[in-house]
């Protein structure tokens, strides 16, 4: 009996330890005495995902061979593809815009399949082409544009369907995703939207705006293209992050006016591509507005494109519509260097009215920038497209160029920071081993553009 007496608090003891010892092995990623909720990982199964795998990691605790190693991996390092957009190109052509893992398409071999199932589930199947237009610059995405080109309209009698694309991992047709891409509601085709005339003669396609920009610049590069391009014309702009509020308070009057487009895209920012995605973008913008203009034009919002010797940008389109697409030379100009003029109030002048001298070495290469026939095209680039049907022409400069004010877009206060003797205006001036010469072809035009926005959209404050 004192025996049992004696065991009983010792059992109880041993027993309240070993729980306790239990509970601790349990919890070895926090304090099982916190009050804080511990984290956990969302296991999600993507939807239209034909490929199912258990969430839970197996180990093997009775490996036979002690040399054998183990690999178990966690999470995805990029997305298989990520779509920004599909869109039709015409009666039975479509094209899908996105990105995808650069290594994957590197050193892999994915590939895809287009299908289109109409609302009474009859399915038409199509192969689909594959381009990667960013040229190699891609960083951890790159950029797919798909092509569907189908025998024959695949929604012939209107009533509807979605277009399926098939995204596989390699060669092997076992793992796949099957995506969405592009639906149709019954009645919405409409073939006469494929056939000019289009709505604008010409389209703008932005690049990716990112930084700091300049409220002031933004609203001459406005002013100046859209009476350069006249009132047949649209501006598509992409914010990566570049239009804060004044940046928008200076575009917000046009966009009223229905004379361009700020589409968010700040949510790129999670795929990391080149500079802001800009591939993606420019090839988002062919395809969405292919058939929206004559001419789609490339260019930056620190260029300005400018005809010499009386030329009319009809006239110089007119002699070049037998090409696909055309370059467009860059005559570069200092973003600082004004002439020391104190007859001139610059605090009062626009950028392109008071930087009047041109970086003049010859015999090197500049970027261009391009204008293309968008119905031409299956996918583009920043400087050129390497996709198109057709001829493309580089011997434009005595037609169409266009004046380079680089770095001037970031800057928020004023750009004449280094001033020149006005005996500059007649002769070659070296700046940083770089030689410079006068040109006041814009500046000529500042008055006429300024006169253009007021009857247009009124006074601007920015």
């Amino acid at each position: 009996m004192s025996l049992c007496f004696e065991t009983k608090p010792l059992v109880a003891t041993f027993v309240a330890l070993t729980l306790v010892m239990a509970i601790w092995n349990l919890q070895p990623i926090y304090n099982f005495f916190s009050t804080t909720r511990p984290c956990y990982a969302t296991i999600t199964t993507p939807p239209n995902s034909s490929t199912h795998q258990s969430p839970y990691k197996k180990f093997s605790t009775s490996n036979i061979d002690p040399n054998k190693r183990l690999f178990h991996s966690y999470g995805n390092a990029a997305s298989l593809f990520v779509q920004m957009g599909a869109y039709r190109g015409g009666p039975s052509t479509f094209a899908v815009v996105g990105l995808a893992s650069k290594p994957l398409h590197v050193y892999g071999r994915p590939w895809f399949k287009c299908e289109w199932l109409s609302n009474s589930n009859l399915s038409t199947k199509a192969k689909a082409y594959k381009m990667l237009p960013d040229w190699g610059y891609g960083r951890v995405y790159t950029v797919v544009v798909v092509n569907c080109t189908f025998s024959i309209n695949p929604n012939a009698d209107n009533t509807g369907g979605k277009l399926l694309l098939y995204a596989y991992y390699s060669p092997s047709p076992k793992r796949y995703e099957k995506i969405i891409a592009l639906s149709e509601k019954s009645g919405s085709y409409n073939e006469s939207k494929y056939n000019p005339p289009y709505p604008y003669s010409y389209l703008y396609c932005g690049s990716s705006l990112y930084g700091n920009l300049s409220a002031a610049r933004i609203r001459e590069w406005m002013a100046y293209h859209a009476w350069f391009f006249g009132p047949r014309s649209h501006f598509v702009f992409h914010d990566a992050g570049g239009v804060r509020p004044e940046v928008r308070a200076a575009l917000e009057p046009w966009v009223r006016a229905g004379r361009a487009t700020v589409q968010d895209i700040r949510d790129q920012v999670e795929f990391d591509g080149y500079y802001y995605n800009q591939f993606l973008v420019v090839n988002d913008c062919l395809h969405r507005y292919r058939h929206a203009a004559n001419w789609t034009f490339y260019f930056d919002v620190d260029e300005y494109i400018y005809l010499p010797d009386g030329n009319t940008l009809e006239s110089v389109l007119q002699e070049f519509s037998d090409y696909t697409q055309f370059s467009i030379e860059q005559y570069p100009m200092s973003s600082n260097l004004c002439l020391n003029d104190s007859t001139q109030n610059y605090s009062k002048q626009w950028g392109f009215e008071k930087l009047l001298f041109k970086e003049s070495r010859t015999g090197i290469w500049r970027d261009r920038k391009y204008a293309i026939q968008a119905k031409n095209a299956y996918a583009t680039g920043v400087h050129m497209s390497e996709n198109v049907i057709g001829k493309t022409l580089h011997k434009t400069e005595t037609k169409i160029r266009y004046y380079h004010y680089h770095n001037s877009i970031s800057v928020q206060g004023e750009l004449c920071r280094k001033l020149l003797p006005v005996s500059a205006k007649n002769n070659v001036t070296w700046i940083d081993d770089l030689p410079y010469v006068y040109d006041d072809n814009m500046k000529k035009l500042a008055d006429k553009i300024k006169q253009f926005e007021q009857k247009a959209i009124g006074a601007v404050h920015v």
